[in-house]
């Protein structure tokens, strides 16, 4: 048992000072048969603790549906076997590049602040969440050392009410280490972020020497610590892919620690967000312009690579790391076996995808106005809306007002064009009568920014002309819904490559971690043995999906290929990372 505090310089344990040389790991994002060698590989780097958020929403999804909440726990009880500290971010919001930054779509009242309905759902998830956390404190034999307050809450608002709410909320329920903060550099974020008596950490990149010195403004006592120190960065679908130097890195890393401050590699590895959790974020200065989908890898050009791996930022950093140690550092454990042969897949069977939607969805409802994804209870996955313009009339545009976040529509059962929130409108006028579905998907809900939680699917109306389209029926489909697909009625494929979901066989020699490939495939997710490896999509920069090899057996392999515009291509192609 030891005691972990905060003195006026340094965190103290047991009263001698210490430095925290922490990285993030996100347990949610790594194959659990791959925590132990991320872990250690850490380690091997020169870290002495590991930093985790928690998703709300991935151990929620329906209200008081839990699902294995006890994963922080197991997490925490390898990091302590591979000899690391612990720091634990709960959220409620971690934002993280994660779907709703962590915030379940069915979230009550209005998300950070201190509305009751909202408050409320958060004493009952912590309730069921910090005895993974309170069990495993410092002062318990456990390695938890810090527990944070919110995420960046001075980059959205101002409630000081609900940060102490937070605060006192976490003691009652047993949190003993000490709570901390963690905002930009900048002014209004650490007056909005943080709360008396709580420690403040800040969040940067780069110029650590002026962020510490915006931080003792505000906290002229307490240790130093950058709780985010971003030696990479993530990538959006469509846009280039984002690499940081690692010497410039590693400079930067040498003046955080140069200042006598504690750090956290953010990201020291980032994993894979699987199953379609990736977020996305809006563009421009304030976070309210276009959408910007995260891809499913979360490599974030990070010292341990997406399988495991070191990268030269790896080695640069534990040069830097070393000086530090206090001892030689372990070498790095051998990388996980790599895949010994794959080759493509063979699709023996097919479904269309209104098929799917009718074996696997959520009922159909009717009502005058398109419903949102969340009023129909989808998190991730798509909707088809059906309305029928009148007629008879000549042809006249046909509009969606606020699109989120894209739309394939089809009018009398022809494919017309894909709608997105830049471009709402059809190319083609519609004529009157005529059968309209537009299914429409979820890109990831925004993860920062003012416009998180903001509402999916066609939040305004569909126009034709300026003249609004009522009696509109609806049907989801969630991600969820297709773990199980039993149901639905499989045919032989017809070589079109048509929409729909796939099905079918690849072989393996040697399992181990790989890569999966769709040359000519458009967009949708794939399942290898009923686990979801994410989104694909041919807009890049992303153009394979990483197969952790736990996940497949020896021989025969299912997997199953859900298609959502249609494939020009060869049969999916596994292959050795």
């Amino acid at each position: 048992m030891s005691e972990f505090t905060v003195g006026d310089t340094d965190f103290l344990l047991d009263g001698r000072p210490v430095r925290l040389l922490s990285g993030a790991l996100h347990y949610f994002r790594v194959h659990e048969a791959q925590w132990g060698h991320r872990l250690r590989m850490l380690r091997a780097m020169g870290l002495n603790c590991v930093e985790t958020y928690v998703p709300w929403n991935r151990h929620e999804p329906r209200p008081g549906g839990f699902r294995d909440v006890a994963a922080l726990g197991r997490f925490l009880d390898a990091a302590a076997e591979a000899g690391l500290w612990a720091i634990v971010r709960p959220g409620p919001y971690i934002c993280a590049e994660w779907e709703n930054g962590g915030l379940p779509h069915w979230v009550p009242g209005r998300a950070r602040t201190r509305d009751g309905r909202f408050v409320a759902a958060v004493e009952a998830w912590f309730a069921r969440l910090l005895p993974q956390v309170v069990s495993r404190q410092i002062d318990r034999g456990g390695p938890v050392v810090l527990v944070q307050v919110e995420n960046e809450y001075g980059s959205y608002g101002s409630d000081a009410r609900y940060l102490a709410g937070l605060a006192e909320l976490l003691r009652a329920l047993g949190v003993t280490v000490p709570l901390f903060t963690s905002d930009g550099p900048e002014d209004h974020m650490l007056t909005g972020g943080s709360v008396p008596g709580v420690l403040a950490t800040v969040n940067f990149g780069s110029h650590a020497r002026e962020a510490f010195r915006t931080l003792r403004a505000h906290r002229p006592d307490g240790p130093l610590m950058c709780m985010e120190f971003w030696c990479g960065w993530f990538d959006h679908w469509g846009a280039e892919h984002v690499v940081r130097d690692p010497a410039d890195a590693a400079k930067a890393l040498r003046e955080v620690l140069g200042c006598g401050a504690s750090v956290n590699l953010y990201m020291a590895h980032g994993g894979t967000s699987f199953a379609g959790w990736a977020g996305a974020n809006r563009g421009g200065e304030l976070h309210d312009g276009p959408l910007e989908p995260d891809v499913t890898s979360y490599d974030y050009d990070a010292p341990v690579d997406e399988a495991g791996r070191p990268t030269p930022k790896f080695w640069a950093f534990r040069e830097v790391l070393a000086e530090y140690a206090g001892g030689p550092l372990p070498e790095p454990p051998p990388p996980p076996a790599p895949l010994a042969g794959g080759g493509e897949a063979v699709l023996t069977a097919w479904a269309p995808l209104e098929a799917v939607l009718e074996a696997c969805g959520g009922p159909e409802v009717s009502g005058p106005v398109p419903p949102t994804f969340e009023e129909l209870d989808v998190d991730r996955g798509l909707v088809r809306y059906e309305v029928t313009v009148p007629g008879p009339r000549r042809p006249y545009p046909l509009t969606v007002r606020g699109l989120r976040d894209l739309a394939v529509v089809y009018v009398d059962g022809e494919r017309a064009g894909v709608l997105t929130e830049e471009e709402p409108r059809l190319r083609e006028p519609v004529a009157g009568h005529a059968r309209v579905e537009l299914w429409v998907e979820s890109l990831g809900r925004v993860n920062y920014g003012p416009r998180c939680g903001e509402a999916k699917g066609i939040t305004g109306g569909i126009l034709h002309e300026r003249q609004y389209l009522h009696d509109v029926r609806a049907r989801g489909l969630r991600l969820d819904d297709l773990e199980e697909v039993s149901a639905v009625p499989f045919g032989a494929p017809d070589g079109s490559g048509a929409r729909g979901l796939y099905r079918g066989t690849v072989t393996v020699r040697g399992a181990g971690d790989a890569l999966l490939e769709l040359p000519g495939w458009t967009r949708g997710f794939v399942w290898l043995n009923g686990f979801n490896l994410g989104r694909y999509w041919s807009a890049g920069p992303q153009r394979a999906l990483f197969v952790p090899g736990p996940v497949l057996v020896e021989g025969e392999n299912e997997i199953r290929v859900l298609e959502l515009e249609g494939a020009s291509g060869r049969a999916p192609v596994l292959r050795s990372v």
